[in-house]
């Protein structure tokens, strides 16, 4: 069966839905091609229900630090209610029948399955052919990428989906990969009475921040009881009865219950005819220009685009899309203050360029750190109060390039060094600002000041 539409949109995720809906809205006459759920890895097994899971076991740290409270912080009976109301939160307000409705509702046409490029403009899922008269636009998102670890394959391991499906806490818990996700989900089990081993082949905790964030969730992570390896590789994996066992550089062995595998995403763009227009299916993105145009005719939105795997990403990512598409005009995407947050207790956010990427670029650098204990809000704060500021400043332009907001609201607190990565803001500007007390964000005065003793 063939059928003429405007726009067939690959992969309704939280980018692919918000182009589809838009454009339905707009009036043009558009499919939706979606094989799993409606919504994408977000609200199902990702951002969504894995902070309801960090926030119930925040509560408890929160608990546990007050004199006198950490006997009555009772944990085994806590996860089944928490479990049970991601699941029932999930279906309520992410359902993905309801999110169906919801575009069809606007005028679009759902269909379920894969979908692949035949020829420009041209898009087969199963035996239905839909040829597209203005757009087609994919957004397939990214898989777990699973590494080439002896044994693995053969193995039970949990990737984040299981993980957040859990019914109940395992016993203990090995996590491969020092990551966002890896260390989120880390820090949830262990503070439900999991006994937790990470393992991080890289020198530290989230390599891709700064070194001093990767420090300090070291070392908090350890003070909650968790095992922390960096530098170590899993050289094999072996799986008996209940009992997972990893072996370290060829030697050393850690065993766990559970093995959760969370060592990054990987885009796939195999299966989707890249090739039947002209471009490579084996790339490890698909490179768009500024208005997402990755060949004419054919956009991209998301994770396969390998701007990073962040919801807000591929959500910024389909407003330029769906203007492009419309022929509004609209600036090109720019990555320059690309935020993102890892939402451990500490929570810590980034924006832009870490010091060592600026120097990388061969900027001049300068940088400033403050520390969020030594802060009337930090010190106020007591327990729980891990965090630091740091500023990374292109000294020969005055401007900020980069900053991380480690701390018990990182995530917040980043905003206002993004607005002012983002629009360039004179740091001199910066230093004459009210920063309201007392606040977390006030120790942003304090790494300005150090900003500029340095």
């Amino acid at each position: 069966m063939t059928r003429e539409t405007e726009v067939v949109v690959v992969g309704t995720g939280p980018g692919g839905e918000h182009v589809a809906e838009r454009l339905a809205e707009a009036g043009l006459d558009v499919v939706g091609v979606e094989a799993e759920l409606v919504g994408g890895e977000c609200p199902y097994w990702g951002c969504v229900p894995s902070k309801m899971m960090i926030r119930a076991g925040n509560l408890l740290a929160e608990a546990r630090r007050i004199p006198g409270m950490a006997g009555q912080a009772r944990v085994e009976p806590d996860w089944v209610p928490v479990a049970d109301r991601i699941r029932d939160e999930a279906t309520d307000d992410w359902n993905d029948q309801v999110a169906v409705d919801r575009f069809t509702g606007k005028g679009g046409h759902f269909v379920r399955g894969r979908g692949s490029l035949v020829g420009p403009g041209q898009v087969r899922v199963g035996e239905q052919l839909f040829t597209a008269r203005r757009a087609v636009v994919l957004a397939t998102g990214t898989r777990p990428q699973i590494p080439p670890v002896p044994g693995l394959d053969q193995a039970p391991y949990w990737t984040n989906r299981d993980a957040i499906a859990a019914k109940e806490p395992p016993a203990s818990l090995i996590v491969l990969g020092g990551g966002a996700i890896g260390l989120e989900l880390a820090q949830v089990f262990a503070r439900f009475g999991t006994q937790v081993t990470v393992v991080e082949a890289l020198e530290r905790l989230v390599p891709m921040e700064e070194p001093e964030a990767g420090a300090m969730l070291a070392q908090v992570l350890a003070t909650e009881g968790l095992t922390v390896r960096t530098g170590v590789r899993a050289t094999r994996v072996g799986h008996s009865g209940d009992l997972f066992t990893v072996t370290l550089n060829g030697s050393e062995e850690v065993t766990g219950q559970r093995l959760l595998v969370a060592t990054g995403r990987t885009v796939d763009l195999t299966g989707l005819g890249l090739d039947t227009v002209g471009l490579d299916p084996n790339a490890r993105a698909l490179e768009t220009d500024g208005q997402m145009l990755a060949a004419p005719g054919l956009w991209a939105v998301g994770d396969v685009t390998g701007r990073g795997a962040f919801t807000h990403v591929a959500m910024y990512q389909a407003q330029i899309a769906v203007r492009a598409i419309l022929g509004r005009p609209g600036p090109d995407a720019d990555y320059r203050a690309v935020p993102r947050v890892t939402f451990t207790d500490p929570e810590v956010g980034a924006v832009g360029l870490t010091q060592a990427q600026a120097e990388e670029r061969g900027l001049r650098v300068r940088t400033g750190t403050a520390q969020v204990p030594s802060s009337a809000r930090g010190w106020i704060h007591k327990a729980g109060n891990e965090g630091f500021i740091k500023l990374v400043e292109d000294a020969d332009r005055g401007v900020l390039v980069g900053a991380t907001s480690a701390g018990p609201t990182g995530g917040e607190v980043l905003y206002g060094l993004a607005v002012a990565v983002q629009a360039q803001i004179p740091v001199e500007v910066l230093r004459h600002m009210i920063f309201a007390y007392p606040t977390f964000h006030r120790a942003v005065e304090d790494a300005l000041s150090a900003l500029a003793d340095n």
